[in-house]
């Protein structure tokens, strides 16, 4: 009997592996669109994000690429680029960015967490050397900035241009688009417009 996936929920694989065996199941699913993939300390992870976990995604995208735009803030909008060391770490966060010009590993990565993961997921974003992480659970935000010693928990971003980004309006603007896309990113505009 055929059991057909619940498209609704995040579909979570992990496996233990070496990067080479990472490397193979990345070239089999390459042509599978939506997976995102990662790898770090013998640990291959296959994630088919559901519905909730994509529109979460896309909303906080495009809510993070407005406040970029109305600020004159240059940047490029790098999605879910891989994010590699060679043999060592691999990313594919939902969202991230490169302030100013396109970089080999963006300043910024976004991780939807619905499944498990979270602050785990942050030794894999060190060893890339990303220097900023922030995580969306449960319909907070949780920011982290790296430095030396490693990441820090931080309430407001360190990047330039985005610390004047208010954390709490994006939090609630994204929760209201849960219902209300439109008017969500109305709001927002009219509040980052008085800032």
């Amino acid at each position: 009997m055929v059991q057909l996936l619940d498209r609704t929920q995040d579909q979570l694989i992990v496996l233990p592996g070496t990067w080479e065996g990472f490397k193979l199941v990345q070239q089999g699913l390459q042509d599978s669109p939506g997976a995102r993939l990662a790898f770090y300390d013998g640990v291959i992870e296959i994630l088919m994000p559901g519905e909730l976990h994509e529109i979460f995604a896309h909303i906080i995208g495009y809510l993070v690429t407005t406040f970029l735009t109305e600020k004159g803030i240059p940047f490029v909008p790098t999605r879910q680029k891989d994010q590699e060391r060679e043999g060592l770490a691999f990313v594919q966060a939902d969202e991230s960015y490169c302030l100013g010009r396109s970089k080999p590993i963006p300043d910024l990565s976004i991780e939807v967490v619905f499944t498990r993961g979270g602050i785990s997921k942050l030794t894999r974003y060190q060893a890339l050397g990303v220097p900023e992480v922030w995580f969306w659970q449960d319909g907070t935000f949780t920011l982290y900035h790296l430095v030396a010693d490693g990441y820090h928990r931080i309430d407001r971003s360190q990047l330039p241009g985005l610390e004047e980004l208010d954390i709490e309006l994006l939090e609630r603007c994204v929760l209201m688009a849960e219902t209300d896309a439109a008017e969500a990113i109305r709001r927002f505009r009219q509040e980052i417009a008085t800032v």
